[in-house]
């Protein structure tokens, strides 16, 4: 597309408040980044799935059991979307997403063990058990967090991809956000910095439907999509079946190849559900959403059962197979709860520790102070 030519959106559909419908017929399966995928690499999205399941199912016992503290913003529901985006990433590409993190944090490799151990607290916890639920990183996989702060990751993102650009290395960085943090100032000022200066960044609007107990029709003005907003800064957006894990998959690879061949921005909006509360100290998860509409999520639009009937169609998985994945998620999930109860808790003395890189590294300026004020 030439600079000179106006960007039309690549996707333009009438949304209602209502369950979503039969997805689109388009066969994603055929796409390029999907057509040669082995048998065993689309049992390993179930069985990340799975994974991501189970350890927000053992999560949500802990924290009923008073045996963790704090926030806790559980993903179930909307395994699809990190498993069917995260699973992309190559040795240039980084994500950060906001609070809801501990799905990401798996596909792109952190640990259950370091993962459990941070909900409890634990000094083996991946941030040293400082951070908690809402504050996963892992530095090594390129994985920025878990950030608390409403849209507060998407100028960090920003800065991540512009760092690619900077260093000229062929990579992106998925910048995840909520359905409610679109309508942050900051972001709208991300948008227009990387439409302006041509950032490879892929901002991956994760719409589950409610901005904590607020629908997307009370919260968000739109004319038919949150990520069409995108046109307004001069930037490609599309909108993806979350559900489908061969569309995510598909849109979402030719996003990032976009930014990383041609530094090109992207906004996607995901539509996606989640079945438990904004978090679990949501007590209103059932009044400003009905029952009936939950139950319906679960029952037609559950990511996990559709790519398990897939997998049945394609002839790739049986009963047993599945069965015996689930076992495997179950087990390994047990197994860190086990590694988390039995860590010790940080020493009192570590509260002064990883506060300034400076500091904690003994640098010439975290030893003289100057780092953090001119003389």
């Amino acid at each position: 597309m030439s600079a000179t030519q106006p960007k039309t959106p690549i996707v333009s559909v009438a949304r209602a408040e209502k369950p979503k419908t039969a997805s689109s017929p388009v066969d994603y399966a055929k796409a390029p980044v999907n057509a040669n995928l082995t048998p065993e690499q689309k049992l390993g999205f179930l069985a990340d799935m799975l994974r991501i399941r189970r350890f927000e199912q053992a999560s949500l016992k802990l924290y009923q059991q008073g045996k963790m503290g704090g926030f806790l913003h559980l993903y179930i529901g909307q395994e699809s979307v990190a498993v069917g985006t995260c699973a992309l990433m190559g040795p240039n590409d980084h994500a950060i997403t906001a609070y809801r993190d501990h799905g990401h944090a798996l596909v792109v490799g952190m640990s259950m063990n370091e993962c459990m151990a941070e909900l409890l607290g634990k000094a083996t916890g991946c941030s040293k058990g400082k951070g908690g639920s809402m504050h996963f990183f892992a530095p090594d996989k390129r994985y920025w967090g878990g950030h608390g702060i409403v849209a507060g990751q998407t100028p960090l993102g920003l800065g991540i991809a512009f760092a690619l650009k900077y260093k000229g290395l062929k990579g992106c960085c998925l910048a995840y956000l909520g359905d409610g943090a679109v309508n942050q100032g900051v972001f709208h000022e991300s948008l227009n910095l990387a439409s302006l200066w041509n950032i490879p960044v892929v901002y991956i609007i994760e719409n589950n439907q409610y901005s904590m107990g607020t629908s997307l029709a009370r919260s968000s003005a739109i004319k038919s999509c949150l990520a069409e907003r995108a046109a307004g800064y001069d930037m490609d957006w599309d909108l993806v079946n979350g559900e489908n894990l061969y569309e995510v998959r598909a849109k979402t690879w030719d996003a990032m190849e976009r930014a990383r061949e041609k530094c090109k921005p992207c906004v996607l909006e995901i539509d996606t559900y989640r079945y438990y509360g904004h978090s679990v100290a949501d007590a209103n998860a059932k009044k400003y959403r009905s029952p009936e509409e939950i139950e319906f999520y679960k029952q037609n639009h559950d990511p996990i059962t559709l790519w398990e009937n897939r997998l049945k169609e394609e002839g790739v998985a049986t009963d047993e197979i599945i069965a015996k994945i689930d076992k495997a998620a179950k087990e390994e999930t047990a197994a860190s709860v086990q590694f988390a109860e039995d860590s010790p808790f940080p020493e009192v003395q570590d509260i002064f520790d990883d506060i300034y890189y400076e500091v904690d590294m003994g640098t010439e300026a975290g030893k003289t102070g100057r780092h953090f004020f001119n003389d």
